[in-house]
């Protein structure tokens, strides 16, 4: 089940892209990476945390994935879900609504809205792009 529902996203992310023509990690290239380290150890992150912008986006899709809880376990419905949050977050960051950690948030704030910076085509290839991405993937 695990295996074919990972190769119907696959074909829907290539899908999306072919139709709309926004690659999501060239928008997190562009827009993201200049705070956001894409993967990084906690080992690492320990050593580098007072250089560190923002925190290290497998660890802000593991908590947003995390805590965005389906009652019934859907996946579709997860992914939906958490896309819209992320697209969301994007142009309206506030603290009420961070899942970041408390230490995470004492150190880095809250992230400053990117309104305006970002077209929705972009922010919806971004947000596939970071659910994709760290699927299975672990901040460790």
């Amino acid at each position: 089940m695990k295996k074919k529902y990972l190769l119907t996203s696959f074909m829907s992310f290539l899908m999306f892209t072919q139709l709309y023509g926004v690659d999501g990690y060239e928008v997190y290239k562009s827009k993201c990476s200049q705070c956001h380290i894409e993967n990084i150890s906690k080992a690492d992150v320990v050593k580098n945390f007072a250089t560190m912008k923002a925190p290290p986006m497998v660890e802000v899709a593991n908590q947003v994935k995390g805590n965005i809880i389906i009652a019934d376990d859907d996946e579709d419905v997860h992914r939906h879900v958490v896309k819209l949050f992320i697209k969301d977050y994007i142009d309206n960051p506030f603290l009420d609504k961070s899942m970041c950690n408390p230490m995470a948030l004492e150190r880095f704030g809250v992230m400053p809205s990117q309104k305006g910076k970002l077209s929705a085509d972009e922010k919806e290839a971004v947000a596939e792009w970071i659910y994709e991405r760290y699927e299975g993937v672990r901040f460790k």
